[in-house]
């Protein structure tokens, strides 16, 4: 199926306000996902398509980041590497599954979602004292965050960044840097294996990418 070029245009538009909506609050995908499967993509590939955009917005932000000093990649690595593992292994799953499932999940994770961003307006917004060890974070929460962007994946980076602040006591501005490279682990995971399996469209992909280094 290809897509002209007017369906093309307006999804580089939605990729552009979800570019803003992810720098401002997270949660962009809610836009583009419901955009592809719309332009007549299957669950799958919109899933994978709207990866390559995440990819490259959480990737800029995360090297972006790095250069201020905001976080230091030895004090991410663990993490990092948790959430390529929890990552890939969503996306195995997502891929295998029966796509008349996921016609009927997509839909019902997405208002799932979109519901807890609009009742958690001050989710991470209130520092505490760490809860939880490093060794228990990197071994449970971040490789299960992981799967759910390998399976799912809106608003990814801002479900780290509040794990972060409310059980490892970090500030926000570091939860917000650490986030987004854990985020950058776990969607290069997830696009290298759609793209192996063949599930990601090239030119929305491209529109995505092209849009998304418009945003700040």
């Amino acid at each position: 199926m290809e897509l002209d070029l007017s369906i093309l245009l307006v999804l580089a538009l939605v990729s552009l306000l979800a570019g803003f909506i992810d720098t401002l609050a997270g949660g962009g995908g809610l836009l583009t996902l419901p955009a592809l499967m719309l332009a007549g993509l299957s669950p799958v590939q919109a899933l994978a398509t709207n990866k390559l955009q995440g990819t490259f917005g959480s990737g800029m932000a995360a090297f972006t980041l790095w250069r201020r000093r905001r976080f230091r990649i030895a004090d991410v690595r663990g993490a990092f590497l948790a959430s390529l593992v929890g990552s890939a292994l969503g996306t195995i799953l997502v891929q295998v599954m029966h796509t008349d499932i996921l016609e009927i999940l997509v839909p019902v994770v997405l208002v799932v979602i979109a519901l807890y961003f609009l009742f958690s307006k001050g989710a991470g917004q209130v520092e505490r004292a760490p809860r939880i060890s490093d060794t228990t974070y990197e071994r449970t929460l971040v490789p299960g965050i992981g799967f759910y962007d390998g399976f799912f994946g809106p608003g990814t980076g801002s479900f780290f960044a509040l794990v972060e602040v409310a059980l490892r006591g970090r500030d926000l501005i570091t939860a917000t840097a650490r986030a987004k490279a854990l985020n950058f682990a776990s969607n290069i995971a997830s696009l290298t294996l759609f793209i192996a399996g063949g599930k990601v469209r090239w030119w929305p992909a491209s529109c995505w990418a092209r849009a998304s280094a418009l945003t700040p």
